[in-house]
């Protein structure tokens, strides 16, 4: 049975239900340590994969090189990126999934199925989502992605400006960046100029 959420639910008590959450424990090679940032006040949303091996170690999200080019793709100091109360992190998986022969697992699905909504339904501000990756563009955008991740991220302006769908900012993928330098040179001015406007809104 499907139960429905609203914004009204008390959000301390759901954070600290999620950070307790043990529903796949059993396949986590670290251990459960759900790692996001949820603000009622948040204008911006991130939405990534799922926190990798340092992020699992520090608790602290995107805290990685991933990261770092993340804050430079916003526009926004560290400082900015983890203590503005306008700007929410909600990976796809909570806790780290295990590595795999090319990277890191895919993010369990249990975190979206079990919690997901109901976080989402805590931030009904926002005005602009950061899907980074083809896994957080599958579960936002559905049916309206195109075939792959690139072409996606080349019809930026179909889904802007509820939504931004980009490459996740991992070391992983520099030869996709410098294939597609438009990302750099068109598409984050634009990324910077709105993150701007809605900080200071």
């Amino acid at each position: 049975m499907t139960e429905i959420h609203t914004n009204t639910e008390n959000l301390p008590t759901l954070i600290e239900a999620v950070k307790a959450c043990r529903l796949c424990a059993a396949e986590l090679p670290l251990g459960p340590r759900p790692v996001f940032v949820v603000h009622p006040q948040a204008k911006i949303l991130i939405v990534g994969q799922a926190p990798g091996v340092r992020v699992h170690r520090t608790g602290i999200t995107f805290n990685d090189p991933s990261g770092d080019r993340l804050r430079r793709w916003l526009g926004v100091s560290r400082e900015t990126f983890y203590h503005s109360p306008h700007l929410g992190i909600l990976p796809m998986g909570f806790c780290y999934p295990g590595t795999g022969k090319s990277g890191d697992l895919p993010p369990r699905k249990e975190c979206a199925q079990a919690w997901r909504e109901r976080l989402l339904d805590a931030m009904p501000d926002v005005k602009l989502t950061v899907l980074l990756g083809q896994y957080a563009q599958h579960y936002h955008l559905g049916k309206r992605r195109k075939k792959n991740l690139t072409e996606t991220a080349r019809a930026w302006r179909e889904y802007w400006p509820e939504y931004l769908p980009l490459p996740h900012p991992s070391p992983r993928n520099i030869a996709w960046l410098q294939r597609n330098s438009w990302l750099e040179d068109e598409l984050i001015p634009v990324l910077q100029q709105r993150v701007d406007d809605l900080l200071v809104a």
